[in-house]
């Protein structure tokens, strides 16, 4: 359905990320995180070049710490990296502008960290393997101040739009209803609650894989769009009955407790202005044909 926007008054800047390099803390010395069950492990977490693990493959299963498909970029500059995570947008258009891949083309898949440290990106296989760390990739960061005329109580985010555009969804009564493969109930959100919503992600809890399996959330693959029940994310993600948000999964699920799968918000509203109906398979690697 083609539901009106105010995309022809949008303003399009590019930012600029470099390839992130995957980073431990250095105090403790001791590389290891701890699971929900208090047990220390040592897996690969986010950031650097992804090689095996792309857009539309499942959600859980990976020996992994809140993975990021693709490609994971951030600026060493806090500002700059600041001002790249917020203005970046899921389904904006990525070009390496160094290194041996230079000119290969990506889209921008999902924002991830707790303080809005990545913006992840899909590239083909081929690609990333051409793709080094440190090599620079610019966004044409478009989506920021999206706004839908007919639905003035709904909040647009970190969404291009012209992924708007091909989302299912329809217009009932005043109600921006998305088409969604789940629904996220408040009490399994996680980690990013209290926090910026312009950026990074939101996760959802996972360490009771029985409740995961009865909302139908244990299946979930990355790119698949969500709802998130009475989760409020105007300003800072929070429980509102009656709220809603829709999100996009963009990382794996990790043994910590309260991390991932990760989801990046793109749309909210608080007061029922936003709702959502059954839609299987809806995944933006192939709304946006990403080929692995």
């Amino acid at each position: 359905m083609t539901i009106a926007t105010n995309a022809a008054d949008i303003v399009a800047v590019s930012v600029l990320g470099h390839v992130a390099n995957p980073s431990l803390p250095g105090l403790p010395a001791e590389p290891y995180r701890l699971d929900a069950q208090g047990r220390a492990f040592l897996w690969p977490t986010f950031g650097g070049v992804v090689y095996n693990v792309s857009v539309g493959d499942s959600a859980f299963g990976w020996s992994g710490d809140c993975v990021h498909p693709g490609i994971s970029i951030a600026h060493p500059d806090a500002n700059k990296n600041r001002g790249l995570n917020v203005f970046a947008c899921v389904g904006n258009a990525a070009l390496v502008v160094s290194g041996a891949a230079q000119g290969a083309k990506g889209v921008v898949t999902g924002k991830s960290g707790r303080f809005s440290d990545q913006v992840i990106i899909h590239f083909d296989v081929e690609t990333r393997r051409r793709i080094a760390v440190d090599d620079r990739i610019l966004v044409r960061a478009e989506g920021v101040g999206l706004a839908v005329p007919d639905c003035p109580g709904v909040s647009v985010k970190s969404l291009a739009p012209s992924l708007f555009d091909i989302l299912p969804k329809r217009l009932e009564d005043g109600v921006l209803k998305i088409g969604v493969v789940a629904t996220v109930p408040p009490h399994m959100v996680g980690a990013g609650a209290g926090l910026t919503s312009e950026g990074g992600s939101l996760h959802m809890q996972s360490t009771d894989r029985a409740e995961l399996a009865a909302h139908g959330l244990d299946a979930l693959r990355l790119g698949d769009v969500v709802a998130i029940a009475d989760t409020d994310s105007r300003y800072n993600h929070g429980y509102l009955r009656g709220a809603m948000s829709i999100g996009i999964v963009g990382q794996t699920d990790g043994p910590r407790a309260g991390y991932g799968p990760g989801m990046t918000v793109v749309m909210t509203a608080p007061a029922g202005e936003l709702g959502c109906y059954e839609a299987p398979g809806t995944n933006i690697a192939d709304l946006l044909d990403l080929t692995a």
